[in-house]
């Protein structure tokens, strides 16, 4: 059975990880994370304009190779969406073949998580907090835009497990 992919999108250090994690462990499945954090520790630095396309493709073909054993979900920290968003924002647009990956969002379910936990700076990765906010109100034009339905995530730990306890039964 092919489990339903679940995308979960946010700014930085909006709990994505964190939460993509809980839910694997909770429903004894699989999380796909964020590559672009394993991209800058590589690299040693930030992405440029050029790499975007590359992040979006690793992204997905990780997400690829984690659905053959993943059960039921599959919890996808990001998606080429979310790239897409950091395009517009960084380098003033997103690139054709990013732009193509962005709209095939095929995804069961979107979260998005809400930047309401105390935000922390990740060396390289991380844009200021101020930049996040930018990024949120992006990421919110975007999935409207597209009309793309989502689950706003929000709250401490427990009050987001249960918010997307109640979005897959939902589904």
């Amino acid at each position: 059975m092919t489990p339903l992919r679940i995308a979960i999108l946010g700014t930085a250090s909006s709990g994505k990880t964190t939460l993509a994690a809980a839910l694997a462990e909770r429903y004894r499945t699989l999380w796909v994370p964020e590559y672009l954090r394993e991209f800058v520790d590589v690299a040693g630095r930030v992405p440029v304009a050029t790499d975007q396309i590359h992040i979006a493709r690793t992204q997905l073909a990780r997400e690829d190779a984690a659905a053959a054993g993943a059960r039921r979900y599959l919890f996808c920290d990001t998606a080429p969406l979310m790239t897409a968003v950091y395009s517009r924002h960084y380098f003033g647009g997103i690139d054709a073949e990013l732009a193509l990956l962005a709209d095939a969002h095929d995804y069961a379910l979107t979260l998005v998580t809400t930047p309401d936990i105390p935000w922390v700076a990740d060396g390289l990765q991380r844009e200021s907090e101020a930049v996040s906010v930018t990024i949120h109100r992006m990421l919110h034009e975007e999935l409207a835009a597209r009309g793309i339905a989502y689950v706003p995530i929000s709250g401490d730990m427990a009050q987001r497990l249960a918010q997307v306890d109640q979005a897959l039964a939902a589904l």
